[in-house]
């Protein structure tokens, strides 16, 4: 059952940050490959900084969310620069 709630949250999480960075999705696999990458980066940045999104589903997908649009900010930085 957890894998599929992993998938649910990285789907949604994938969806809203390419709403928010681009203005549209990735589709399904994209937005749940992006929203799981997403997870990883919001984990150890919100570790990091020893601050915490809450628990449950809201805090993963706060969590995974912050961390998709970090992802995403980098990458468009990078082909900005290349």
């Amino acid at each position: 059952m957890n894998i599929i709630w992993w998938l649910l949250i990285g789907a949604a999480a994938g969806w809203l940050s390419g709403q928010i960075m681009k203005g549209r999705g990735f589709g399904v696999l994209g937005n749940i490959v992006v929203g799981i990458v997403g997870a990883i980066i919001g984990g150890w940045l919100f570790g990091l900084l020893n601050v915490s999104a809450g628990e449950g589903v809201i805090g993963s997908l706060v969590t995974a969310l912050v961390g998709a649009i970090v992802l995403l900010g980098v990458v468009g930085l990078v082909k900005k620069g290349a």
